[in-house]
């Protein structure tokens, strides 16, 4: 599987389920704070469902595509 054939949606429910996941470890291992890391990402989610954009989804599709619009 070649990487450029990624679409930018994959890639963004692949970064918010690391992130997720990285939260809920960190919550039990560290501060019970960090499960606010969590929320932030299912807000994000929900901006993206509801709008067709996030912040995360910006910053890819200017890096990721250089500014064109990936597929």
């Amino acid at each position: 599987m070649s990487y450029r054939n990624v679409s930018l949606q994959r890639v963004l429910f692949g970064l918010a389920g690391t992130m997720t996941l990285l939260a809920v470890v960190l919550a039990v291992t560290v501060s019970p704070w960090f499960l606010l890391l969590a929320v932030f990402v299912a807000v994000n989610q929900w901006l993206f469902a509801l709008v067709g954009a996030c912040p995360a989804s910006l910053v890819l599709g200017r890096a990721v595509c250089g500014g064109e619009g990936c597929r």
